[in-house]
């Protein structure tokens, strides 16, 4: 984890220090996890429709290939906003 994300928290103690990085470096795996379930969730609802056969068809693979492309997009820009806000508000202080 990033040091820089601990901010003002400098002045706890190490083992303070260490446990908010543990703490923050399972919210950020907890949040991956949840940002891949939601993709795998909503491509599949939207592009699969048969279960035929073990593999998908052209068209579910097509559709799965540019709904997973959409999604990843999406939630980067949504990030780099989070950001460019998050810069925005520490410049203000």
């Amino acid at each position: 984890m990033d040091k820089n994300m601990l901010g003002d928290l400098g002045n706890l103690p190490a083992e303070d220090q260490a446990r908010m990085a543990t703490m923050i470096d399972q919210l950020q795996v907890r949040d991956s996890l949840r940002m891949y379930n939601n993709l795998v969730e909503r491509c599949f609802t939207d592009c699969v429709d048969t279960f035929r056969r073990k593999t998908l068809d052209k068209q579910e693979e097509t559709c799965v290939r540019r709904c997973a492309e959409k999604f990843l997009k999406h939630s980067m820009r949504v990030g780099l906003r989070f950001a460019e806000l998050n810069q925005g508000a520490a410049t203000q202080d």
